[in-house]
């Protein structure tokens, strides 16, 4: 169990105020101020919650703020990644192990649901667990007792569990692959976190968020993005959502050369994916000036042609002198 620490006041003890729920956490979209106001009254209670929603979302981030406006904030919060234990380790992982109880297990061990008492368990990636370990978090759940491997006493466990997935449960269970028992005693509260193309307008925040604390980390001055560099963040779909944006910024900060970070300095996924067909919104393309969709363009055609200058010239109409004249002047990366 994690220990709390304790500050003195004005001759009394008392354990500090736990951090700030949303660290990490930002939304100013209407979709993430709802999420928002669902988590504040969600939180009180002890219900179970599951949340959904793609890889990257920060279903983690989400399931810390429900449990820092608990009543269980001052107890531990326990991350269990259930996809990235080997399926012969997860229930010893889980549940714990008596000494003697398989080869190599000289001493007893606590699981991780004991660790988690008084607090709260944040079971990741649920739909990974064996069919055989969801018959125990069944019983786990139904009536908050734990038994080690190789023991035949029971111990009572009080925690609050928060799942997360981003596969679909229900069909999971037509397919036999999770049980509907276990799904429906998990599923007292959904959640669904929104991925980051579904709230474009919260890209520069989080950017920005992303920028300040990296320049921090870096020890550099860093002020913001340059518009063409935003609009290259904004236009990105994520495929990996959020922490996809957080590796981008980190990238760009390590590389950027000047306060303002440009287009260069961006991983150059985000900039291929805002040349490819449907990459950006109309809505973007019909703000760009001349310049900017002359730039576009041929950054497409040099895409297309795999960093053949030769050939994009060709399709251009133009010398490839003029080409690579009018890549410097737009700052067009020189293809690797």
């Amino acid at each position: 169990m994690e220990d709390v620490k304790v500050t003195t006041v004005a001759g009394r003890s008392r354990p500090p105020a736990p951090p700030s729920p949303y660290r990490d956490l930002l939304g100013a979209t209407p979709r993430m101020q709802r999420l928002f106001r669902l988590l504040q009254r969600i939180a009180p209670s002890e219900s179970t919650v599951l949340l959904t929603g793609e890889s990257g979302t920060g279903k983690e981030l989400v399931a810390r703020a429900i449990h820092l406006q608990s009543g269980r904030a001052q107890g531990p919060f326990v991350a269990v990644h259930c996809g990235a234990i080997p399926e012969g380790l997860i229930e010893s992982e889980l549940f714990g192990y008596a000494r003697g109880a398989f080869t190599g297990a000289t001493t007893g061990r606590r699981g991780l649901i004991e660790e988690a008492d008084g607090g709260t368990l944040f079971l990741d990636e649920i739909a990974e667990t064996p069919l055989s370990t969801q018959v125990k978090l069944l019983r786990f759940l139904e009536n908050n007792e734990v038994r080690r491997l190789g023991e035949n006493e029971t111990r009572i466990v009080n925690c609050r569990v928060i799942a997360a997935t981003n596969k679909d449960l229900a069909r999971a269970v037509a397919q036999g692959q999770f049980r509907e028992d276990l799904f429906y005693r998990l599923n007292v509260v959904q959640l669904e976190i929104p991925p980051l193309r579904e709230r474009r307008e919260d890209i520069p925040l989080l950017a920005q968020y992303f920028l300040e604390r990296m320049a921090k980390k870096l020890g550099k001055k860093l002020a913001g993005f340059s518009p063409e560099a935003q609009r290259l963040l904004v236009a990105h779909d994520y495929p990996g959502n959020v922490r996809e944006l957080e590796h981008a910024v980190e990238r760009a900060a390590t590389m950027a050369e000047g306060e303002i970070l440009v287009p260069e300095d961006l991983p150059p996924a985000l900039v291929e994916a805002r040349l490819l067909p449907g990459g950006e919104s109309p809505e973007v393309r019909d703000t760009w000036s001349l310049d900017e969709v002359e730039r576009d363009h041929i950054v497409r055609v040099v895409a297309r042609h795999r960093g053949n200058l030769a050939n994009a010239a060709q399709q251009l109409g133009v010398s490839r002198t003029t080409l690579w004249r009018k890549m410097r002047r737009y700052r067009i990366p020189k293809p690797s």
